[in-house]
């Protein structure tokens, strides 16, 4: 079939087929629909287990007074004893907890199904006070505020230590075994977020490291540049920072024999340790009860001597196992030298998307050749295997990028503008928390289509679905939008904003969209594994095309102009026969009925309103 699609149109020169080694991995990955969850803020399933003032370190002049806020409230809204500590969300963001839990997460299995989800991605679930627990105090234990009893697993985990005949399996452990059954059950992956190259002051090697000082046995798992003198009354005990923040130390690294970077054996050994943990927990060989995989936080601040030990041990545990890198630049050699199984595609595909789909200061056809140059770096097996996400906990969401899509600094800046200045506190011109209207929801939709018609794994950020919306950190991490809560209006906008009243109810509609748009996998597998061929694109009329040949050829084109637009190419087959016909059978926005095709042997014309994308089937 492949052999009937022609890719010659509007001179666009055909690009180089994807390259790379064909490197082997997890299959199911290449077929994965992925979900970011942030659990503190997914759900709050078990209101009994919620997060004390004491444990998250809560200044003591509002401690009596602080509690979990109300799951539905407005987010720029400012509870009593926040009012106390600051004048708005960024002051007291550190100190706000909503109880999110793996029993919410087990309690929404089904509705991630139901989406059409296969694949779930949890921010870290490990022992943290913090509310993004990228400060760890423990890798092998779960934070005790997810599980059923807190006070338990708290007296549990008091002495702690790197031995792993010590390990115990605290409630919350238990729980997060429960959520991998569970996951399993309904034929769901899990992967974990993994950060091993920075921990918490609270860390339990750190802390004895702190406490004696060079009589420590973590003395080695450090970076230590002073220790202190007791000799003297100051405090001379110094060490290296994770960005030179001393709330994050960071684990000694060491030059292996090979001479790549590799992190100390001490630490080494207890990550190792941790993995088998997780992966196999009952120890027996059989790795079904564990995890399937891990994310890797900055996995580029780690030596490759290290991945590349690490992710052999994965292999051994579990064949299948799927791991994937955090890394923002370019990333084929990375995941290769580090054996990783994927990335989380910024560079590859979020960026070129905000320059090319979102933004547009990239015009449609130079966005093509972008983003088909970056796929080539890789091969077929290895793209497919790829997080091709458009947002993260780490940047503005989805949503909000097409609303500030016209800001100055985009429009000055070149495509690699992506996640920058997009803090709501911006006074030069403030980033815009308001609701997308439905023109901006309409572009929303096309590019969710464009996700799923390109090669790659699906990703989605946890409520982008239900159509949340909002800045960069803190903004990004509010409270899921959940069908069955009633959400406090969105009336207050920090900096200088225009007045708003917003509903943040659950977006039904798109939520409909995005679950009918996953669906095309299923139903047509071409979108999941067949061939992918650039049909050519038109600068003038903002519109492009491509064609992906397998068991069906279906043909994508796509309008990121404003208006209607008429799209001219030439569909045919090189050996001669009577050209195939093509039928519309999907659209982004609006009734089929919106889309015009003529087809006159080879020649197709096709018109499509403004933002918006349609697929063809070829009969």
């Amino acid at each position: 079939m492949t052999g009937r699609l022609l890719a010659v149109i509007l001179g666009l020169a055909s690009l180089p087929a994807s390259g790379g080694p064909n490197t082997p991995g997890p299959a199911w990955a290449e077929e994965a629909v992925w979900y970011q969850i942030f659990p503190e803020r997914f759900r709050n399933g078990d209101p009994k287990n919620d997060p004390t003032a004491d444990y998250c370190g809560v200044p003591e002049k509002v401690r009596r007074e602080w509690g979990v806020l109300p799951w539905t409230m407005e987010w720029y809204a400012l509870a009593d004893w926040e009012k106390k500590l600051a004048g708005d969300v960024y002051g007291t963001n550190g100190y706000r907890r909503y109880g999110g839990d793996f029993r919410g997460v087990i309690d929404r299995l089904d509705y991630l199904k139901d989406l059409g989800v296969t694949a779930l991605y949890l921010n870290p679930v490990f022992e943290s006070p913090s509310l993004h627990k990228y400060d760890a105090r423990s890798f092998h234990h779960a934070d005790p505020h997810f599980g059923p009893d807190p006070a338990g697993d708290l007296a549990l985990t008091k002495e702690s230590s790197a031995d792993p005949a010590s390990w115990r399996w605290t409630a919350a452990d238990k729980m997060l075994l429960e959520l991998v059954r569970e996951a399993h059950a309904r034929g769901m992956k899990i992967i974990l977020d993994g950060v091993f190259n920075h921990c918490a002051r609270q860390f339990f090697a750190f802390e004895d490291l702190r406490k004696n000082q060079k009589q420590s046995p973590y003395v080695h798992w450090f970076e230590v540049k002073a220790f202190d003198d007791p000799k003297t009354p100051a405090d001379e005990f110094d060490y290296s920072g994770w960005w030179g923040l001393k709330s994050m130390p960071e684990f000694a690294e060491v030059t292996d024999e090979a001479g790549r970077k590799n992190l100390h054996p001490e630490v080494k050994a207890y990550l190792f340790a941790v993995t088998r943990r997780w992966m196999d927990p009952d120890g027996n060989g059989d790795p079904s009860d564990g995890i399937d995989g891990w994310r890797l936080d900055v996995a580029n601040e780690v030596g490759t001597g290290f991945w590349s030990e690490w992710n052999q041990l994965v292999k051994s545990i579990n064949p299948a196992a799927y791991t994937t890198a955090e890394i923002w630049q370019e990333a084929p050699g990375f995941m290769r030298e580090g054996g990783f199984d994927g990335v989380m595609n910024y560079y590859a595909f979020a960026m070129p998307i905000k320059g090319g789909l979102i933004d547009a200061t990239l015009p449609v056809r130079e966005f093509l050749q972008l983003i088909e140059e970056r796929r080539s770096a890789f091969s077929d097996a290895e793209w497919r295997r790829l997080m091709n996400l458009f947002d993260s906990h780490d940047t503005d969401r989805m949503a909000s990028m097409i609303v500030n899509r016209d800001r100055p600094y985009y429009a000055k800046a070149d495509v690699f503008a992506y996640d920058a200045e997009n803090w709501a506190g911006s006074r030069e011109k403030p980033y815009l928390v308001r609701k997308p209207t439905a023109e901006e929801r309409k572009l929303q939709r096309m590019l969710f289509l464009f996700q799923v018609a390109y090669p790659g794994s699906p990703y989605l950020y946890y409520g982008t679905e239900a159509g949340m919306w909002g800045a960069d950190d803190p903004d990004d991490r509010m409270p899921m939008v959940w069908e069955d809560g009633k959400y406090s209006p969105q009336t207050i906008s920090p900096g200088d904003q225009p007045p708003r009243n917003d509903d943040s109810n659950f977006n039904g509609a798109l939520h409909d969209f995005i679950k009918k748009t996953l669906a095309l996998r299923r139903s047509h597998p071409t979108l999941r594994d067949g061939a992918v061929r650039v049909i050519g694109a038109d600068n003038a009329t903002g519109t492009f095309a491509f064609a992906r040949a397998g068991e069906q050829n279906i043909v994508a084109i796509f309008n990121r102009s404003e208006k209607s637009q008429t799209f001219h190419f030439r569909f045919g087959s090189p050996d001669g026969n009577a050209p195939e016909t093509l039928k519309p059978f999907y659209v982004s926005s609006g009734p089929l009925s919106e889309v015009s095709l003529r087809q006159e042997g080879e020649k197709v014309s096709v018109t499509l309103p403004g933002w918006t994308g349609v697929l063809l089937s070829a009969d």
